[in-house]
């Protein structure tokens, strides 16, 4: 996804939920500034690694996966991290905003997992804790407008942000494991609601990447 079509359904979220676009802008520029001295991934490497591929994107929903299927890469949504690493499988690349499981996020990233560290306006803190503590590739993304170092390929959550990385960057099949757009079971009651809404939201965007025909639940 270009980011001219992500941005109307961009404005929408920021409408829907009342987010501040500069918020989201302030916390890109920490990020970009972050990312500085980091070993960083391209999008060329990115693209080499799943163009033409069967992907495998891997969503947290909170039940046990007793079984990943095969697939040619694999893509992890932040805390779906820890339950491929359970399973013996490193992620090729890892979407995260940090509020995963971090300890699983850094081995991975150590082992070879590229991490896409995502920026918004409310994660601030977690940048400045965390990205200095991440020792392999990485690269950064935005929900706003894209520049040096941080990309925006669409998506709001970390499991659809995966999907339109890999729906972009031409991957042959998408299989998408682990995805559950009601289950909000895992959240504090007072966080459910929201949670619902950025669920239904990232089931609207996959939606729309599945329109390209390469998409597919299991």
């Amino acid at each position: 996804m270009q980011f001219d079509e992500w941005e109307p359904l961009y404005l929408q979220i920021l409408a829907d939920f009342g987010f501040s676009r500069q918020e989201d802008e302030v916390a890109s520029v920490v990020l970009f500034n972050l990312l500085a001295r980091k070993k960083l991934a391209s999008v060329k490497e990115l693209k080499e690694i799943i163009s033409g591929k069967i992907v495998c994107v891997v969503g947290n929903a909170p039940r046990k996966i007793d079984k990943i299927p095969d697939a040619d890469v694999y893509i992890a949504a932040d805390g779906a991290t820890a339950k491929m690493l359970e399973h013996g499988i490193l992620p090729a690349i890892i979407t995260t905003d940090l509020d995963g499981d971090m300890r699983a996020l850094l081995t991975a990233n150590r082992r070879g997992s590229i991490a896409i560290i995502h920026a918004h306006g409310d994660n601030i803190p977690a940048l400045e804790t965390y990205v200095p503590k991440f020792k392999g590739k990485v690269l950064g993304s935005t929900q706003s407008t894209p520049f040096t170092r941080l990309i925006n390929f669409g998506g709001f959550t970390d499991g659809d942000r995966a999907v339109c990385l890999a729906v972009h960057l031409d991957a042959q099949e998408i299989l998408l494991l682990n995805f559950d757009f009601e289950d909000v079971s895992a959240e504090a009651p007072a966080n459910a609601k929201t949670k619902l809404k950025k669920l239904k939201w990232a089931k609207k965007i996959i939606e729309m990447c599945s329109k390209s025909g390469t998409v597919r639940f299991l």
